[in-house]
């Protein structure tokens, strides 16, 4: 007999490029993943995985059998999701990948308004500025800020992601207000460690674009690290508006070179393209798209 939740263990073991993975995905042990596994081959009187103490790689027979596994258990869960649009009430565990500083300020409570609202929902929430594998790690919905690549997710824009330069008032008492991009050398300019080539940054002008090489006392790759910075007075920010925009409304940091517009992201929900959507994913991306967009509380004047 074939067991479905057999050929659902193997295909998360492939996903997850190990044993301890799956087992975290599953819920179950690494023991208990091994074991099945082990079993499955014997049942199936064939290798379909290479293990040894530093990785685990799959056979052309574990590869052939992988491809099944994965259409069935894809098929099986768009069963469950055609059931589940009928009964109409989302239900079940939504996994969420989130970059860390918007997710703890906004994702955060977004949920809790969510889960009060569609209380059949249980979330399972992954906060991380490194952008994780929405598919192998088996991601419902994954909120990316970027300008996306071509990929064969199905991404829905939520909200503009506008940047900002500034900085305190007092630290440009002390060193100054910049009027060009060019006089940026000049300043203490703290940078993003994920937005992209180390100390370039890109401005859009009335008549011509420009860039400039900036340097700095501090790169981080988190945001709230960088906006504490500035409002201590250490230096020029270039960051987001959902981080700064209280502080840019009571003045506690100033906006520099208003003249000049920087590159616009937007705050994108993705998930795996699908014929039956499931509720809970469907609901949940349009709750956000209502809550934060298309202009987000965080730019109100």
């Amino acid at each position: 007999m074939v067991d479905l939740r057999d050929m659902a263990l193997f295909a998360a073991v492939v996903e997850a490029h190990s044993f301890s993975g799956a087992a975290e995905r599953l819920g179950i042990s690494k023991a208990a993943v091994s074991k099945r596994v082990a079993q499955l081959e014997r049942r199936l009187g064939a290798r379909l995985l290479f293990r040894t103490t530093r990785r685990l790689s799959v056979t052309e027979a574990g590869a052939a059998y992988y491809e099944f596994c994965a259409r069935i258990v894809s098929e099986a869960a768009e069963a469950e999701d055609a059931v589940t649009r009928l009964q109409g009430e989302p239900r079940g565990t939504l996994r969420i990948n989130a970059p860390m500083s918007f997710g703890r300020l906004h994702l955060a409570p977004a949920i809790v308004d969510f889960l009060r609202r569609f209380p059949e929902v249980r979330i399972d929430l992954v906060m991380d500025d490194r952008e994780l594998d929405l598919v192998a790690e088996a991601f419902d919905v994954a909120i990316r800020i970027a300008q996306l690549p071509d990929s064969s997710l199905v991404a829905r824009r939520l909200a503009p992601c506008r940047l900002v330069a500034c900085a305190a008032p007092a630290y440009l008492k002390r060193h100054g207000v910049p009027r060009t991009p060019s006089d940026l050398v000049r300043h203490n300019c703290l940078h993003y460690s994920y937005a992209g080539p180390y100390g370039e940054w890109h401005f859009a002008g009335a008549r011509r674009d420009a860039s400039v090489r900036v340097s700095g006392s501090l790169r981080a790759n988190n945001g709230e690290t960088l906006r504490e910075a500035a409002l201590a007075g250490l230096g020029i920010v270039r960051i987001p508006t959902f981080l700064v925009g209280e502080d840019l409304r009571t003045g506690r940091l100033e906006q520099v070179l208003p003249r000049y517009r920087l590159p616009e992201l937007s705050i994108h929900a993705l998930f795996a393209q699908r014929r039956h959507l499931p509720a809970k994913v469907r609901v949940f991306v349009e709750f956000l798209a209502a809550r934060f967009g298309p202009e987000p509380v965080w730019d109100s004047p």
